[in-house]
């Protein structure tokens, strides 16, 4: 035979779960130490920092010339 089962205790475990499964989750997100938050934060900062360094400026005579300042008349 099979068991006979509660629909309305099954409902009621599933959302028990999901709701513990959700609170891990934000516990992962925002229960974090103000240093780990500011360690965080100037890790950013830096890789910031660093992929801006690296661009590269173009000077005003490697740019594409403009179509308006075209001497051709």
């Amino acid at each position: 035979m099979a068991d006979i089962v509660n629909l309305k205790d099954f409902r009621k475990a599933r959302t028990r779960a999901e709701a513990e499964a959700k609170a891990a989750e934000n516990r992962a997100r925002f229960g974090r130490t103000k240093m780990d938050r500011l360690r965080q934060s100037q890790e950013e900062n830096r890789a910031r920092r660093e992929h801006d360094g690296n661009k590269v400026e173009r000077d005003a005579e490697d740019a594409k010339p403009d179509e308006s300042s075209d001497d051709r008349r």
